[in-house]
């Protein structure tokens, strides 16, 4: 019985997620906007663990952002932007279930088709944060999202044309851009935390090597790294971009020829014998690799070395 009740429920629909909502069938099947103000929601009803079939932006003005980061300094807590995809499962047995959102948009995927967003929205990498990953939002920041909301509110409101589908496109987009642009200000306003992630991420990197785990489960994957963190993979990439220039998987190639190096400077393995170490499965893939970063064969490096 526990077990089935760890199940997430699936939203199939946006009547499905309206009729949880206790609310009326919403007027368009394929997107919908929904106002804390005015559409009484009952938050009880909402289950604890869900998957979305549809996108969903949705406002809160007030995070408890603070407590999760756990920063010494000072950061916004007048409200943010929660992001989630078709197909993420979504906890909400946290603290920002008990607050409703004031806007909650939610788009079908194929609300999208016939336009270039139905591709490039993949490339907007918020959508799999998780969270406590939220985008907390300044009052001068709050006040151009909200008008982007009331602006798409206005226009699934009125009497639908020929002109609809490409205004609310455009504001989508529009409200994504400045996310994009929000969440690099993030990165920088909360660099103390992310620079003590990256600290934590170099001791994660450093034991899995120094302790050989890489022998039994192979190379360190950015899943892994981003579950020892408690950060989703997406934000854990995005934020080692803004620091350091590399994403995650890259992150991980630059450590594994770091250690290679020392490996092939200071010890007498063979190539093989290295690779397999690393985690490898493939001598020849660690050969690839190396000399992919180095422009240097592993031997010719030691020789070059020696």
């Amino acid at each position: 019985m526990k077990k089935e009740e760890n199940i997430p429920y699936k939203f199939e629909s946006l009547s499905d997620a309206y009729r949880v909502f206790g609310l009326p069938k919403p007027k368009h099947p394929l997107i919908s906007m929904i106002n804390g103000a005015h559409d009484e929601i009952d938050i009880s009803r909402f289950p604890q663990n869900h998957v979305l079939s549809f996108y969903k932006i949705a406002y809160k003005p007030k995070l408890s952002g603070k407590l999760k980061y756990g920063q010494s300094y000072y950061d916004f807590d007048e409200g943010g932007l929660l992001f989630a995809s078709p197909g993420q499962v979504i906890g909400s047995n946290n603290n920002e279930a008990s607050v409703c959102s004031e806007y909650t948009l939610l788009i079908h995927p194929d609300f999208f088709l016939g336009y270039p967003l139905a591709k490039t929205i993949k490339q907007y990498g918020f959508f799999s944060y998780s969270a406590n990953e939220t985008l907390h939002l300044s009052e001068k920041e709050k006040a151009i999202i909200i008008s982007i909301f009331k602006i798409m509110e206005e226009e699934l409101n009125s009497r639908i044309d020929d002109f609809s589908q490409d205004v609310i496109i455009a504001q989508i987009e529009l409200m994504l851009n400045y996310a994009n642009r929000f969440y690099k200000r993030q990165f920088i306003t909360r660099k103390a935390v992310n620079n003590d992630l990256l600290q934590k991420l170099e001791e994660v990197l450093n034991e899995y090597f120094d302790k050989e785990k890489s022998l039994n489960r192979g190379i360190p994957t950015v899943q892994y790294l981003a579950e020892k963190l408690n950060i989703s993979p997406s934000y854990l990439s995005d934020m080692l971009r803004s620091l350091t220039g590399q994403n995650a998987q890259q992150h991980i190639h630059h450590k594994l020829i770091e250690k290679a190096k020392e490996k092939l400077s200071v010890t007498g393995l063979s190539v093989s014998e290295i690779a397999y170490e690393l985690g490898f499965e493939h001598p020849q893939s660690f050969s690839k690799l190396f000399k992919t970063k180095t422009n240097q064969s592993p031997l010719e490096f030691r020789r070059s070395f020696n």
